[in-house]
Order: C-alpha cells, then structure tokens, then sequence
C-alpha cells in the first residue's frame, strides 16, 4: 500500500498546547477513543493504518496538519467511515435528517429507549421469557466470563458456550489467527456467525462473549436483542493480574504501557457495557465468593431461570 507523504513534526509538536486546533483536538480525541474502544495499542493501529507512529500521536494530541488520505488510512485500520472520525452524522437523506433532529440533544435514557423502540420494530427481538432464557456475559478479559459462566452454567442446567471457541470451530483457526491471516474485519464476520448460530440452536443457554464482542454494534445489537446481558467488572489491576496469571498477554505483549492501554480499552468500551442488563463486579472477591454474589443478584432479575436450579 504507498503511503502518502507524512510530516514527522511540521512544527505541531512543539506549539504550545493552548494554541491547537479545536476542530484537531477534537478529531485526536475521537480517534484515541475509537483506538481504545477497539483495543489497539497506539502502535498496532499505526503498522495496520501504514502510518508512522510519531505522525499518528500527532493526529490524536491535536497537534500537526492532517491529509485526507491519512484520515482515510487511519480510518480503514479503525473499521470505520471516516465520518465517524469526525464525529459527524450522515446527512444522506430527508429521513436521516428528520431522525437526528428528534435525537439531537436527548439524555441516555432517552436514548435507550429510542434504539429498545427501533430494535422492537426493526430486529425482532426475543420475546423477554426467550431472552431470560439466555444469559450472556460481557466484560473485558480477566473479569471471570470463563470461570463464573461455567459455574453458572451448572447451576441451571443449561449448557456453556463460550463464544470464541464456536469462531474457532467455524473458522477452523484459532482467533489470532484470523486476524493475522484475514484481518479484523473477517474476524467480526466470524464472530456475528457464531453468535447468530448460538442464538438460533440453543434457547438456553449462558454466554461467554469476547471482550471486543460490544465494538461492533450490529453484533452487540443483536446480543441485546436476543440475551440478559450481564457485565462483569473489575478494576483495572485485576484485569491485569488474572490475565497475566492465566499466562495470556493480548493484547499487552511487548507493550510497555501495558497498563496504560487496559484503562483506555476499558474506558472507550465501558459505555456499552454499561447497556448491560445489570452488572456485578468481581474485584476482591474469591471465586466462591463472586459465584454466591453472582447468583444472589441474578435470582431476582431472572426468577424464572433458577426455580430448577434450586
């Protein structure tokens, strides 16, 4: 792929912070979040966008002029129209426009109901006794998904599906390499056939989903639709310290900022996991522990999943 020409510092770096471009802070901003959502260290997303790394820190301090084709780069590696970079709505149509107009302003639960609204009218979604039926577990990697689920699983008398092994099985590859070989894009595809199939042939069931799973909002849509979705959360540190205990690193191998890159992951997805039907947090808790207060807050939320379950 050639690369257009790339200005390493064009003078941006050293301009006093309080002179930038609001229009550039606020492009910068939208791009770190897009980066972090999607779980991209700084550095992969500048090889996958064939961006230097310094030009790309750049473009997300707000420092620096930025070409089109490098926003189209960036925007590619990102997944995403280069609209969506700058934060705009697409004006394509009359209805587009009447449609942003009536959401233009509201407050996220005003929101909420509006996309619950379009999804009863647009996605079919499962009856509520269906999607009781179905519990799947969102979170970032390290939480308890893998754990908890099976316990969970158990419990109830319904079986555990962990979602990235159904992609490894449709796929014939293991995750990482579907992304090495085919990109991220094929592994989205993968990833909403696996849960498209999980949705259809099992109508209970509990759901360990990828941490990523919520990036892609046709999938996390359909999730939605279909399951009670449940957050796991921890802090930060533990997320840390049970992946590294687990002996996995992605995706903060050879990263020295390791930390640093968990917290924006975190925070550039918890907003979805925040859609969540409800969320229970695991830090400082034994197995035994998080398991009794797991299913101490779901009895209530799910009557009629666990009369079986004792």
């Amino acid at each position: 792929m050639s690369t257009p020409a790339q200005p390493e510092a064009d003078g941006g770096a050293s301009r006093p912070a309080d002179d930038r471009e609001p229009f550039l802070v606020a492009l910068g901003e939208r791009v770190k979040l897009l980066r972090s959502r999607r779980g991209m260290p700084r550095r992969v997303l500048a090889e996958t966008a064939d961006v230097s790394e310094r030009h790309l820190a750049n473009l997300e301090t707000g420092l620096g002029n930025v070409s089109v084709l490098v926003l189209r780069q960036v925007a590619q590696a990102l997944e995403c129209p280069i609209a969506e970079l700058l934060g705009d709505e697409t004006t394509a149509s009359a209805e587009w426009l009447l449609i942003r107009d009536l959401l233009h302003g509201r407050d996220e639960a005003g929101l909420r109901r509006a996309r619950e609204a379009l999804t009863e009218l647009f996605a079919e979604p499962s009856p509520k006794a269906r999607r009781a039926s179905r519990i799947a577990l969102v979170g970032l990697r390290g939480a308890g998904k893998s754990t908890l689920g099976a316990r969970l699983a158990q419990a109830l008398g319904w079986p555990f599906i962990e979602l990235s092994r159904e992609i490894e099985r449709i796929a014939g590859c293991a995750p990482s390499e579907i992304h090495a070989l085919y990109g991220a894009n094929a592994y989205r595809r993968y990833e909403r056939r696996a849960l498209e199939e999980v949705i259809e042939l099992h109508p209970e069931a509990v759901i360990a989903t990828p941490g990523g799973l919520v990036s892609e909002a046709a999938t996390f849509n359909l999730l939605l639709s279909h399951c009670f979705t449940l957050w796991l959360r921890a802090s930060p540190e533990e997320h840390m310290s049970r992946v590294i205990a687990q002996g996995d690193l992605r995706p903060m191998a050879n990263n020295a900022q390791a930390m640093e890159d968990l917290k924006l992951i975190l925070a550039g997805r918890e907003p979805f996991y925040a859609k969540a039907d409800l969320s229970f947090d695991t830090s400082g808790r034994t197995t035994e522990e998080a398991f009794a207060g797991l299913e101490a807050a779901l009895r209530p939320a799910l009557p009629e999943a666990f009369p079986k379950a004792g």
